[in-house]
């Protein structure tokens, strides 16, 4: 069964942070499965795109001064997941006897519908939602649950436990569905659309299963591939690299620290040195990590290869590709463009960084330790406090849309978000849509600018959940190409907002090339990681890496992205593992570039918002996110008068989106005498 619609796993971390899903019945929506087998395999733990290790944004406003100390759990709210979910605990017996329930449910369903859906598909459909929506309650509390105590062996081994039970399920009484109804016959199909008219609420839902018939295995063996993919293959492997990363500790001036408050102080530090002992700190621990990584790399590589071989895939994109509902020939455009336009602009950015630096703090060498350093100048705040960024992202949303602003305040209200970094907590932020008792998001917050504009990322993401929820569990997530829409839609909502709150060219430039820094590490930074996947991966259906090989990889990718030492960045110093700590690699092979797509998309209706002075946008927007998962990019996007399909539009895109911002950057830099 191949997987139309996957969305990402419920952990993922943050260097730079942005934002995350187990097998699944129409997916346990994990990428925790590298697979791209089951779009219909219920369960969907539905988690935005995790916000990516050393990725997308980085945390660039800690004060050097701040306390180690991370926050204690009790100063910030955490989510109440008991009052939702109706569960006492994670060990309560009710999860054991849903469970119970659930299996009988399941057997019940195959035994009604198996061989059968050629008569009886409306039934089929419905029975198969209301199954996946009591299943993906119960795994979404445990996964939840899990995630904020992952040091708890208990729980994981619950949890673990239950996730198994859901692999027998699925495989031994659901894995006929997708398959049967991806080989209906299109006149069967067009039958009974006629004699059920409401079966045509779900096309949306049917034409993605059916999309994947041409690499579907049989059901024997799709069968087997379901049943072990909880005990063998590459998942356990991945989940051990996820729970080793999370346990990670570091020695910094003395104390044991955790990666999220090192990384945290490291995009933070308005001091050159001190930048670069971090980086060191951190390039120097994770080098203790890297055989742990390789081996789960080398089996996520390993697993992708021979699903591509056995499924027939075109080439190493086509399966993730096919998930996104988005062609072949889009994304390689995509890469195209940010290979060329993107690197050109990128480069052209860090030379401005490294002048306003080297004026401003007195740099002396620009290393990839300065890459998301915050600028010594302007007055503006860089802390918040947790109300204080509340209030900041409320105003943010209220500018553009009441209706968004009211559900974040919701979110806020009923519990939905667990706020503090603490130890043994998953790292970076999500937001899971729960389907039926979400949403809910995972925050590291340190007060710092970075956390305000994550929680905006977040809550876009929330507020897009709840206005597609109506479409239904199989329906309501939209394709990974416009899944981040809201959040970053949203954020640069309350980054506008802000930026016409500065009172000095000094705060002024300080807001633009920290968002600069937000773009270019989205766009840029992920599609050099997708870069470093493809040679993973090319070179791993040849053999196994070894940890030397991965490093070779990570620094090409660096080098074709960000040029030589000495074009741009005088040192590539300490940074030579890491490609370790970057969970999507494992969990998503081939997402990465969905960021890329994400902010390029919204930045260019961004610029449709400003051009028509916003009339009509709020209503057209809010329309495009209660479609959830029943339109596609292009009918999506039209109404808007944009088409990524077309040749032209990543480059444009590209100008108008980061074009744009740095030529503002560089007239206030040249205005303010910092470039010589």
């Amino acid at each position: 069964m191949i997987s139309t619609n996957c969305v990402i796993s419920v952990v993922l971390n943050s260097f730079t942070t942005v934002t995350n899903q187990t097998p699944s019945i129409s997916q346990v929506r994990c990428a925790r499965r590298t697979s791209s087998r089951a779009k219909a395999s219920i369960g969907r733990v539905t988690c935005q795109t995790p916000r990516s290790n050393g990725t997308h944004r980085c945390p660039r406003a800690v004060a050097t001064e701040a306390p180690l100390e991370e926050p204690e759990a009790e100063e910030l709210p955490r989510w109440d997941l008991e009052r939702h979910f109706g569960f006492k605990d994670p060990y309560d017996q009710a999860i054991d006897d849903e469970m119970v329930k659930i299996q009988k449910d399941c057997q019940d369903f195959q035994s009604s519908f198996d061989g059968k859906l050629s008569t009886s598909l409306l039934p089929a459909v419905l029975a198969y939602e209301a199954l996946d929506t009591t299943l993906t309650a119960t795994l979404s509390y445990i996964m939840l649950a899990n995630d904020t105590q992952l040091a708890n062996t208990d729980l994981t081994k619950r949890k673990g436990e239950l996730m198994q039970q859901y692999s027998q399920m699925n495989a031994n009484h659901l894995t006929f569905f997708s398959l049967q109804l991806a080989d209906l016959s299109q006149e069967d199909l067009e039958a009974q659309y006629v004699a059920s008219p409401s079966l045509r609420t779900y096309a949306p839902f049917i034409d993605d299963v059916r999309r994947a018939r041409e690499y579907n295995l049989s059901e024997e063996v799709e069968r087997a591939l379901s049943v072990r993919g909880a005990f063998t293959g590459s998942s356990p492997v991945t989940q051990f690299y996820q729970q080793e990363l999370s346990m990670l500790s570091f020695q910094w001036k003395g104390e044991e620290v955790g990666l999220e408050v090192l990384l945290s102080l490291l995009g933070g530090s308005k001091d050159a040195e001190e930048r670069s002992a971090i980086q060191k700190v951190v390039n120097d621990g994770l080098k203790g990590f890297e055989r742990t990584t390789a081996l789960s790399l080398n089996m996520v590589a390993g697993s992708w290869f021979v699903e591509n071989q056995e499924r027939s895939f075109k080439n190493l994109r086509s399966s993730r590709n096919l998930s996104n509902n988005v062609p072949d020939e889009v994304v390689d455009s995509l890469l195209e463009a940010v290979k060329s336009t993107g690197v050109e602009q990128c480069k052209k950015y860090y030379s401005l960084k490294k002048s306003v630096l080297k004026a401003t703090q007195g740099l002396k060498e620009f290393t990839w330790a300065d890459r998301n350093a915050p600028l010594s100048i302007g007055n503006a705040s860089d802390k918040y406090t947790w109300a204080e960024a509340v209030e900041v992202v409320r105003a943010g949303y209220s500018q553009f849309s009441p209706t968004m602003a009211g559900l974040f305040l919701q979110m806020v209200d009923e519990k939905r978000i667990d706020v503090p970094a603490a130890r043994g907590k998953a790292g970076g932020a999500y937001c899971s849509s729960a389907f039926g008792c979400g949403p809910f998001q995972l925050l590291n917050f340190t007060g710092t600018q970075r956390d305000v504009s994550t929680l905006a990322h977040e809550s876009g993401h929330g507020c897009h959940n709840m206005l597609s929820y109506p479409q239904g569990i199989l329906q309501f997530h939209p394709p990974l190409t416009l899944a981040e829409t809201a959040s970053i839609f949203g954020e640069m909502i309350v980054f506008r907002d802000l930026l016409g709150k500065t009172t000095t060219p000094e705060d002024r430039l300080v807001m633009l090339m920290g968002k600069i820094d937000d773009i270019v590490n989205s766009v840029v930074r992920q599609c050099s990681f997708d870069y470093f996947e493809e040679q993973v991966h090319v070179q791993r259906a040849g053999g196994q890496l070894a940890p030397e090989d991965f490093c070779k990889a990570w620094t090409k990718s660096c080098v074709d992205y960000y040029g030589e030492e000495g074009e741009v960045f005088d040192s590539f110093a300490d940074t030579s593992h890491l490609w370790t700590y970057v969970p999507h690699f494992h969990n998503v092979p081939f997402y990465v570039y969905s960021y890329a797509f994400a902010d390029l998309v919204v930045g260019s209706l961004y610029g449709v918002y400003q051009s028509k002075g916003g009339e009509g946008f709020e209503e057209k927007l809010l329309d495009l996110l209660r479609a959830g998962g029943t339109k596609d990019f292009v009918d999506a996007l039209a109404p808007f008068g944009l088409d990524p399909s077309q040749p032209t539009f990543w480059k444009d895109a590209l100008m108008a989106h980061l074009g744009g911002m740095l030529q503002e950057a560089e007239e206030l830099a040249a205005e303010l005498g910092y470039l010589t």
